[in-house]
């Protein structure tokens, strides 16, 4: 259903509204008045008109004035303006405009004329109001397919991710605590609330390519012999294959971790011997939060390490094996970590 426009009309001489009012009333325009630039603007604050006709030589407050203040303003610079005024001087029109106004009608105006101008701009002002309408809602349904896409993606993630558990010794509680530390040092690294999210994610995928590890490597109690040990480490590479190709932000993120989290900061890690900033900085997180989740977690072929030594291994390893800017945002976020591992503990 049409609804009918809201018209402010705003001069200081009552008889000029009270003309306005009772030709546009005739019309079934609803009809809203003002006699100063203040109390019109305190009116738009109120109830949001659809047109605007705005006398220009007011006192105390210009029409230009109130054109400015309601142009600066997000929740009423839409509304059209249109200036009723005696000053018809090209610099004023061109003032009126820059300011923001849609149109110019000089006084004494021809009614017929002004009637033309002002349907003119109510009907763009309505189809404008719909479009942005349309575009909200579009919007809004695009969100939510997104955000069902997004929870299709961390539900595929999560469940390779428990894919790999059938296969490895590692555990569902390795993989949560993994994911909340990568998001602590995330946060910590600058990255935003969505940004961190997603690493955690992404980062409980880092060892997916142990499902294409022989069960004798995978599964065997001792160290690993060195030809057993260079077959172990294709698993970054198998990771990243597996993961490769789908068209998510968070499926290409794990590959990302998939690939990088056993580089080393001194280039002496695998697959790719990158090193320093070389390594994408999800990389870097995830082999700082794996590394320390690994030795501080009992497995059928170690005992947990303490809390102190795992550390102390941190320490003794930034700047060779790790980041040491992460590592130092490990040490600064001890306590939130330890609280991970005691909530998330096997």
């Amino acid at each position: 259903m049409k609804t009918i426009p809201t018209i402010l009309v705003v001069d200081d001489i009552p008889t000029n509204i009270r003309i306005l009012k009772k030709k546009l009333l005739k019309e079934n325009y609803t009809i809203m008045s003002a006699n100063s630039g203040k109390v019109a603007l305190e009116m738009v604050e109120k109830n949001k008109p659809d047109l605007i006709l705005l006398d220009i030589m007011m006192p105390q407050m210009s029409g230009f004035d109130v054109c400015k203040i309601l142009k600066s303003n997000p929740k009423t610079q839409s509304i059209p303006i249109i200036f009723l005024t005696a000053k018809v001087e090209s610099e004023d029109i061109v003032k009126g405009l820059e300011l923001g106004a849609v149109d110019y009608v000089a006084k004494p105006f021809n009614f017929a004329e002004l009637l033309s101008r002002i349907k003119t701009h109510t009907e763009l002002k309505r189809l404008q109001d719909n479009l942005e309408e349309a575009v909200s809602d579009r919007t809004k349904k695009l969100n939510d397919a997104l955000n069902d896409l997004q929870g299709a993606h961390n539900e595929t993630i999560q469940r390779l991710a428990r894919a790999a558990d059938y296969r490895d010794n590692e555990t569902g509680m390795h993989i949560s605590r993994m994911g909340h530390y990568s998001r602590i040092l995330g946060k910590a690294m600058g990255m935003s609330d969505e940004e961190s999210e997603q690493l955690q994610h992404a980062s409980v995928v880092h060892d997916i390519g142990k499902i294409g590890i022989p069960d004798q490597i995978l599964l065997k109690p001792g160290r690993l012999d060195k030809e057993e040990f260079e077959i172990m480490k294709t698993h970054s590479v198998i990771g990243a294959e597996l993961l490769s190709g789908i068209d998510s932000d968070l499926c290409r993120l794990a590959e990302t971790i998939a690939l990088t989290h056993h580089e080393k900061w001194n280039g002496k890690g695998y697959p790719n011997g990158l090193s320093e900033t070389d390594i994408p900085i999800e990389g870097r997180i995830a082999a700082v939060a794996d590394v320390f989740d690994a030795l501080t977690s009992e497995r059928p072929y170690k005992k947990a390490w303490s809390v102190e030594d795992a550390i102390n291994l941190l320490i003794k390893e930034k700047g060779q094996h790790f980041d040491p800017e992460i590592v130092d945002l490990f040490l600064e976020n001890k306590q939130k970590i330890l609280e991970i591992k005691d909530r998330y503990a096997e």
